[in-house]
């Protein structure tokens, strides 16, 4: 037993370890108004494991941190609190649409981070960049985050995706399905 709990918090270490130093690696582009943070096309990896929700949620709260530090990251706490619960409820929400697929490929599985992201993200930008409620800037800064996502997600996510599946990596890769 106790093994197999190692192996789930390794599993999940791993994953959010590879998030944040995704995001620290190009944090000129997975931070601030027009980024596309490569790291979120792990938010698929909870299709998976379920040991890939808290580790992409523990990546996202250490990126945003470490990314608040080093000055690049200018929603700081907003972002960590209210960023980190996004990826959290998308990780969730990606758990559960394995189907409908398309030649494999769950086609719904990369909407729940677009969308999230794209709403809380564009909403932190919009109170940090104008300090109150603007439907204009919000708009814009919500299609800018989540053209972001879309190239994150559903290019660079089911493309791992797709190599994960074709190989039978996930299988060999991940302990808990």
């Amino acid at each position: 037993m106790t093994s197999k709990k190692t192996r789930a918090v390794v599993e999940g270490a791993l994953i959010a370890a590879l998030y944040a130093a995704l995001s620290i690696a190009l944090a000129p582009i997975s931070f601030g108004q027009v980024q596309v943070r490569v790291s979120e096309a792990l938010t698929l990896l909870p299709l998976f494991t379920p040991n890939a929700i808290w580790g992409v949620t523990i990546g996202c709260v250490l990126s945003n941190t470490i990314g608040m530090f080093m000055g690049v990251n200018i929603l700081g706490f907003l972002d960590i609190i209210f960023g980190s619960l996004a990826t959290l409820l998308a990780a969730l929400i990606t758990r559960k649409l394995k189907k409908p697929a398309i030649k494999g490929l769950p086609i719904l599985a990369p909407l729940p981070p677009v969308l999230l992201n794209a709403v809380v993200v564009g909403a932190e930008l919009t109170f940090v960049t104008v300090n109150h409620f603007d439907a204009r800037v919000f708009l814009l800064n919500a299609a800018y985050v989540g053209l972001g996502q879309l190239l994150a997600c559903y290019v660079l996510g089911l493309m791992l995706v797709w190599l994960l599946q074709r190989g039978n990596l996930s299988d060999k890769l991940f302990f808990a399905k």
